[in-house]
């Protein structure tokens, strides 16, 4: 049965030109009459990368089916979608909705590309971590349906069980185990910041403050006594040699398949090829190394609704009142094998692996989309790289260098 799509322009305060079923020939002067249901069609075009059309094809194919909507989908080169968007967007010329990642969104609102979603009722539905990565400036700028998150992956060829409560009693039980390596946690020459954020948000530290409603403002929370104390324990991994600069991701994840250590942590992108290479493993979450809990950044695949759409309705058909059905997101899993936002999905979700990574993830925080947190990459790292290797002697030192020129770059803009 084909879905109808209300159409309430007094509500939404948008003139829109859309064919209806029915012809409702003139209604003269109708300042005084309610809103009426039409059942909308029209074309849509939205656009998404190679990475996730085959995912989206087939939820496209059945909206379309349901609704009579025809859409138009667009493959863009990953590398070129995001700014392509953002020009063509005011030229009139781009989509009405883009498929793509939360980080997007601070430059896309700043750019003024991209319209707020009103979710109402069905934001409820949506792990907390998830609803929050598309929010910015106290609104509501996307739908999610996917997340992922690092968490703690365990050889259980190598340890059975993991009874540690906090990070230095995992590092203890690891090293038992007689390995080369106790926890893997790759480095690299210019450092990790990413894998090492869990640890560091148990020191209370996180890269930027939150506003009440989840979504980050631009003052840095990584600096002060907190900072501080995180940047000692850096110190103390190197100096035990649980940290080492010279493992790399690859490194890092070759180790784990030649079981030089019980425990790494990584993503989902790495389990596949654990199991294919017959590792019995099991995922669990990051322990606690400052007593807070420790929070991995949590990535997020949405839908955006451009602010020049001439088909918004259409648009938040799709966007607002899909995307956000368990049907669809469900869906998208079984096409994408990326675990889903909608809380009622992911509790259906049987793969044990991606279940641990739920689970790792739940208390997560989004990766920062405010284009402030590009002046941060490049210090933080290094400056962790620096403090691991001993580079850096005192590391309260070099953490607050690292703070004042984070800072310095954001205020130079």
């Amino acid at each position: 049965m084909r879905r109808s799509i209300p159409v309430v322009a007094a509500t939404l305060g948008l003139a829109l030109a859309l064919t209806a079923c029915s012809d409702s020939g003139d209604t003269g002067d109708d300042s005084s009459a309610a809103p009426s249901e039409s059942a909308a069609t029209g074309t849509l075009t939205m656009w998404v990368d190679e990475t996730r059309i085959d995912v989206m094809k087939p939820v496209v194919e059945e909206f379309q089916a349901e609704t009579g909507v025809t859409v138009d989908l667009v493959q863009k080169l990953s590398g070129d979608i995001r700014t392509d968007f953002v020009a063509q967007v005011p030229t009139g010329e781009g989509p009405d909705v883009i498929i793509g990642a939360h980080d997007w969104t601070g430059e896309f609102v700043n750019n003024g590309v991209i319209a707020p979603v009103e979710l109402g009722d069905k934001a409820d539905g949506f792990s907390p971590a998830a609803l929050s990565a598309f929010a910015y400036d106290g609104a509501q700028y996307g739908t999610p349906y996917a997340i992922e998150n690092i968490a703690l992956v365990r050889n259980n060829a190598i340890l059975a069980d993991t009874p540690a409560t906090t990070f230095d009693e995992l590092v203890a039980q690891a090293k038992g185990a007689g390995t080369p390596f106790s926890v893997i946690i790759q480095q690299g020459a210019e450092g990790d910041a990413y894998h090492l954020y869990p640890l560091q948000t148990s020191f209370g530290a996180p890269v930027f403050e939150s506003n009440p409603d989840g979504s980050y403002n631009t003052t840095l929370g990584l600096g002060g006594p907190n900072g501080d104390a995180f940047a000692a324990y850096l110190q103390k991994l190197g100096q035990e040699k649980v940290l080492d600069q010279a493992v790399d991701g690859e490194k890092a994840k070759q180790a784990f398949l030649d079981g030089q250590a019980p425990y790494i942590i990584t993503g989902p992108w790495n389990t596949t090829a654990f199991t294919e290479a017959g590792l019995d493993i099991t995922v669990l979450p990051v322990p606690s190394a400052g007593g807070q809990p420790a929070q991995p950044f949590v990535g997020v695949q949405g839908a955006f609704i451009s602010s020049k759409s001439e088909n918004a309705v259409l648009a938040n058909e799709f966007v607002v009142n899909y995307l956000t059905t368990e049907k669809v997101q469900s869906q998208l899993y079984d096409l994408g094998g990326r675990l889903p936002a909608l809380t009622a999905s992911a509790d259906k979700v049987d793969d044990p692996i991606l279940k641990g990574f739920n689970e790792a993830g739940a208390t997560g925080a989004p990766m920062p989309s405010i284009p402030e947190m590009g002046s941060v990459w490049g210090f933080w790292g290094t400056t962790e790289v620096q403090i691991i290797s001993g580079q850096a002697a005192d590391p309260a030192a070099a953490w607050n260098t690292m703070t004042a020129n984070i800072q310095g770059a954001i205020d130079a803009g």
